[in-house]
């Protein structure tokens, strides 16, 4: 997948694309359905925006992204998107009227064949321009414009803002027939204050800042490793939380990987959540932690051997 990160002198290899427009937040089934039509129509590309307009607008909000930038590529890179647009959304962007939008941006900048966007998709300078703005512009400008009906599933219609309700929930597996795949938190290990390898639980620790955080507790958890000598697939349990048994601290991701001995230090990881296990406690003393921290791995173990 080549990466573009403006709409200025893209080269002639992905002018005339076939591109789906939107954030992509998770990159659930309904963003997936967009993006198959897009498929359809010639060489697949993704617009897309970083930081997210949400965050650009409310830079001290509450997190709210279910996946970083480097997740989002990492998942659209594995569906077979040939080129990400991935445009700054900065103040020009935000200032842009959409006709603007529509032939600075999609015409004359990156030269698209084909636009496929929701049907609630809005866009432009204070969110004016409509879908069907939108293929009123194509027409006048000379490229196509599909309008992809929203996604229902069993669950309800699939959405960012539906996922994180059932990830805040601690329901994974509603999250996931919404997403079409586990929930995942992707990123760097950190150095941590090493108490789980002193208890007898070594983990990786992530962190999650930006991130919407699923439901703080411990996790059943699949682990890809993604760079360095121990890339693979592994099975563990995660805590997710501010670890109150020792004081206050900033909200991380901890992962102890099932019969795994290496160093992961720096390398990127892919945490599935598959399984929530139960909520963060707080214990009044080691010995009661570590024979819960048994608990949970047992308990873990059972439930993704019963995945294979």
């Amino acid at each position: 997948m080549k990466t573009h990160t403006h709409w200025t002198n893209t080269p002639d290899t992905a002018r005339g694309a076939s591109a789906a427009i939107g954030n992509f937040d998770g990159v659930h089934l309904g963003h997936c359905a967009v993006i198959d039509i897009a498929r359809t129509h010639g060489p697949l590309g993704i617009v897309t925006f970083e930081p997210h307009p949400r965050e650009y607008f409310a830079p001290h909000g509450k997190s709210f992204r279910l996946m970083n930038a480097e997740s989002k590529k990492n998942r659209l890179a594995k569906i077979g998107v040939e080129h990400l647009f991935q445009l700054p959304f900065d103040a020009e962007l935000a200032a842009m009227p959409p006709e603007a939008f529509a032939r600075t941006v999609l015409k004359d900048g990156l030269g698209l064949s084909h636009v496929v966007v929701g049907a609630d998709f809005c866009f432009g300078q204070g969110r004016a321009g409509t879908a069907q703005d939108l293929v009123r512009f194509g027409k006048e400008m000379g490229f196509d414009v599909t309008i992809a009906p929203l996604l229902k599933t069993d669950v309800g219609i699939s959405s960012s803002s539906a996922i994180r309700e059932a990830l805040a929930d601690g329901r994974m597996s509603h999250a996931k027939d919404m997403l079409g795949h586990w929930h995942r938190i992707e990123g760097a290990v950190n150095h941590g204050d090493k108490r789980g390898r002193d208890l007898g639980f070594p983990t990786a620790n992530m962190s999650i800042d930006g991130l919407h955080a699923p439901k703080f507790g411990v996790y059943a958890v699949l682990v890809d490793v993604l760079t360095g000598d121990h890339k693979g697939s592994y099975h563990g349990a995660a805590s997710l939380g501010v670890k109150p048994t020792f004081g206050a601290n900033v909200p991380c991701l901890e992962s102890f990987i099932f019969d795994f001995d290496g160093n992961l230090y720096d390398e990127h990881l892919s945490v599935a959540f598959v399984e929530f296990l139960r909520g963060e406690e707080k214990f009044s003393n080691l010995d009661d932690l570590i024979t819960q921290m048994h608990a949970d791995c047992d308990k873990a173990r059972r439930i993704l051997g019963a995945l294979t």
